[in-house]
């Protein structure tokens, strides 16, 4: 898989994409990010601003769309993206079950909100789908396009070295993930249930459901409502 990020502050980019699981997954050939910066396609050989003024009376600063448009065609030209996508507090919001479908594509490129947002003609014309974090502004979107570039590479097979705890993951099966514990079986006055420790593989799978039920009835129940 490669994944290309266009942004105005690609050293923001620089640790989440190059640390743990993504580290890892790059080394091994599993997956290629290639970080752009934008000011590269810039009109303006002086200052490689990207931004100007919005028409009408909206505050702040838009990213134009011409440096967009270039670096976009750019990449186009070179290769064949099954995603386009935008980051934005407006999109659909990332969820696993769209980490997995996303975790399927050979190519994506993700273009870096910032600013007061891009010039709507980019969302109109050039973006194939856009993701949302959560609903909340950032000052841009390059965290948030680590945090799809994370949800997606550690999916690939063979990113985690134990690829049935990706699976065993929080929101997979539309359900929370159960508790778990390690050593020592007690500290602090406080045990470890006592099923963890029977080496009883059936039971401790019920249990390990039946707790995951009861979590996300407590914390998520909205999530049993698609099961």
């Amino acid at each position: 898989m490669r994944i290309d990020i266009l942004t105005v502050l690609p050293e923001l980019l620089d640790s989440p994409l190059n640390h743990s699981i993504v580290k890892r997954a790059k080394e091994k050939g599993l997956a290629e990010i290639v970080v752009h910066n934008l000011r590269r396609w810039s009109s303006d050989m002086r200052h490689h601003s990207v931004d100007d003024y919005a028409f009408g009376f909206s505050s702040g600063m838009v990213m134009q769309i011409e440096p967009v448009f270039r670096a976009i065609e750019e990449l186009k030209s070179e290769r064949t993206y099954d995603e386009i996508i935008f980051t934005s507090p407006d999109g659909e919001h990332l969820t696993q079950p769209l980490a997995n479908r996303l975790s399927l594509c050979g190519n994506i490129l993700i273009l870096c909100g910032h600013y007061k947002g891009v010039d709507h003609r980019v969302r109109e014309h050039l973006i194939t789908r856009e993701i949302s974090v959560g609903d909340y502004v950032l000052t841009g979107g390059e965290l948030p396009a680590a945090i799809i570039t994370d949800a997606i590479v550690r999916l690939l097979p063979g990113a985690i070295g134990d690829e049935q705890s990706a699976l065993s993951d929080s929101f997979q099966d539309h359900i929370l993930a159960p508790p778990i514990y390690t050593r020592p079986a007690t500290f602090n006055g406080w045990s470890v249930p006592q099923i963890l420790l029977s080496g009883d593989e059936r039971r401790i799978m019920e249990w390990e459901h039946e707790q995951a039920i009861e979590r996300t009835k407590i914390l998520r129940p909205e999530l049993l409502k698609s099961l």
